[in-house]
Parts: C-alpha cells; structure tokens; sequence
C-alpha cells in the first residue's frame, strides 16, 4: 500500500536518469557484507550436487487486518502451506513490507503504517526459510529510524540478510553477498516509492533510491566481487498491470549493468516478464503473504530461478492463490484450471514484452538458451 500523490510523476521523471534532487550524489561503493546462504538450521546439500536455485517471491506485510488471525494462530501459519517451494532452494528472498519493531513514532503523514512483532515475524520468516529480505519499499520506515535499526536487529539476531535500507546511504546501497553452489551471489535493492523522505542520505538512515548512477556504479562493483548480481525494485504503480515506463528502462540499466535478474514489487499484482539480452526482468511478483483485503490481490506466483554458470537458465513461476477473502492470509497453492489461468495471464503479459512463456503442467515456463560467461 502506498501514500498516492501527484508528485509521484515528478518523482518518477526525476528519477528517470538525470538524477534526483532529493538523493545525495552517487557515494563510494562499500564494501559488501558476506553472509552464509542460508540460516543454520536449513542445511543445504552438497555444493557440486546441483545448480544453483533462487526462490523469489513478492511483497510480504504480518499486520494490518491480518493481526488478530497471526496473532491467533501464529506467525508460521502465514508460510504453511508455500513453504515447500522453498525446498532444495539455495537462496530465499522476498520483500519485506513494514517493520519488525516495537519501537519508535508512527509516521503521520501516511494513511498506512504497519510494524509486526520482531521476535516473532523474524522467527516465522527463519522457520519458513528465508534467506535475504529487501528492505527497500515505502513502509521499511513506517516507525521511523527507531523502527527501521529493531527491524535490522531482529533479522540479524535470526540469521537474515537484509539489503535496500541502512543507518546511511552507503548501507543502504551495500550489497549482500551469498555464497552457494560454488558461486558468489550478489543482491541489491532499490525502492521508487513514495513518501520521498525514506531515502536514505550520506547521514540520514532510509531505503536505497533507485538513481540510475547507484544503480550503474553499484551493479558494476557487485560484478566484480561476485559471479551472479540479482536486483530487487520496489516500483510501479498499485493494481496496474501496465508498466510505467520508468520501470522498462531501469530494468534495462540494471541488465545492462551486470545482472543476471530484476525481481519486481509494489504493484500487489502481477506484471509481465522480459527475457531482455541475456537476463530476466520480472515487473512484478504481486503479493506473498500480505496482511489486508483485496479485491485486485488475488493471485500471485512463488519465481524459481535455476542458473547455469553466471545466467539463467530456465524461470519457472508457480501460481498462488493471495485472496485473502478465500485463504485468509495463508497463501495456498493452485492447480488444475486456476493454476492454468494464472499461466495464461502470465503468458498474455509477457507476450507483450516480447517474451515467450508456455504452459507445463500448471506453472508457468521460460527457457533461456545458454549464454557465455562475460
């Protein structure tokens, strides 16, 4: 959910690559933060046994109208029935939405705020089996610079990596780097959402902004620490399958730049994906688990990347069922003719983007022809 205001289209045209005003000039790039790939208690299975496979997923919110059910029934509850598209997966990642705090000062200039319970929504999202979670949307500081380090704290007192948000602006823009399946993965992550005073500055705590020059610089430095960079966009606009063109060209800079993938949110729904040059830009991934009605948010899809060298070898979407009128905040799995549907938006989508996704058994289907290393 998001503050709609008019100066999101100055925002957005500012933003389209001759910088932002409201962003410090690009920093030095920091050094990158090394983490295993996944929390202790999820073993992985030999490195050389298999390729190496990423899960994404959409936007992830434990409160709002949810709060009484999680609170209820526990916060794994959400997770039940998904958390087996997280098997075998070396790495986990989803964007998480509102902070993990019982800290600091609602922001009073949003309609929406949100903050879960720290302990607890960081256990549950452990248990579940996540491995990275972006911090860079428009509710990571719904309780201010208080909300955002608990939030920080709690992830790492339970093994999580976190991109996108930081005390600074250099921390916001690190990355994280895992390593799994013989490989050095590299993900960053970028929010052009409103309310603008989220962004974080050389000494103001906030979220990445996606300014093209960061994104360029910070790409490129990735690549040359990493064999794989994977970039997350909070962007778009709400309940729109319609791409703002802003996000095409971003997208764009972003694979020109070194990355292998773009994950996409925001929009709560469904956006197509771009097989562009030799990676994938998926526009959005819709909603995960996220706590409040919607008569637009219904269906959704869990990404599974599988690499081959430093690209992407073949994308599979597994569609899900997000109505929270029918599944009540516990995202369910679908089949037979829903799952067939889902795949057909998919297609429809994507077919637009010139991309070509077919129908197997139920997800949905990309595969990339084998690319040299660069």
């Amino acid at each position: 959910m998001s503050l709609r205001l008019p100066r999101f289209f100055l925002l957005a045209a500012v933003a389209l690559f001759v910088g932002c005003t409201t962003v410090a000039p690009p920093a030095a790039t920091p050094e990158p933060l090394v983490l295993p790939a996944a929390p202790a208690a999820t073993p992985l299975q030999p490195e050389t046994a298999r390729p190496l496979k990423v899960i994404a997923v959409g936007d992830m919110m434990l409160d709002g109208t949810a709060r009484p059910v999680l609170q209820a029934n526990g916060y794994d509850y959400a997770f039940a029935e998904v958390r087996r598209f997280f098997n075998g997966a070396h790495i986990v990642i989803g964007n998480l939405e509102g902070p993990l705090t019982t800290r600091g000062t609602p922001e009073q200039d949003k309609t929406y705020v949100f903050r879960s319970p720290p302990d607890k929504v960081g256990q549950a999202l452990r248990n579940a089996g996540f491995t990275v979670v972006s911090l860079a949307n428009n509710h990571t500081l719904d309780f201010g610079a208080d909300g955002l380090a608990q939030t920080i704290e709690a992830l790492d007192a339970v093994g999580i990596a976190h991109v996108g948000a930081g005390p600074n602006l250099n921390d916001a823009r690190k990355p994280v780097i895992v390593e799994a399946a013989g490989a050095r993965v590299a993900l960053l992550a970028y929010s052009l959402t409103l309310p603008e005073h989220f962004y974080a500055e050389a000494g103001k705590p906030g979220t990445a902004f996606g300014h093209e020059a960061h994104v360029r610089a910070d790409i490129a430095a990735a690549r040359k620490r990493a064999d794989i960079v994977l970039v997350s966009f909070h962007w778009g606009q709400e309940g729109k399958t319609t791409l703002r063109e802003y996000q095409t060209r971003l997208g764009h800079v972003a694979i020109d730049a070194g990355a292998a993938a773009v994950f996409g949110h925001h929009p709560h729904i469904l956006q197509g994906i771009e097989h562009y040059k030799d990676g994938v830009i998926l526009y959005s991934l819709g909603n995960f688990t996220f706590g409040s009605y919607s008569k637009d948010a219904q269906v959704s899809a869990v990404a599974e990347l599988t690499f081959d060298g430093p690209r992407v070898a073949a994308l599979r979407l597994y569609p899900i069922n997000v109505n929270n009128f029918d599944v009540e905040f516990q995202p369910k799995p679908l089949a037979g003719a829903s799952a067939a549907r889902v795949v057909e938006e998919l297609r429809t989508l994507s077919a637009a983007l010139k991309t070509e996704i077919v129908d197997d058994a139920g997800t949905a289907l990309l595969r990339l022809p084998a690319v040299t290393a660069r």
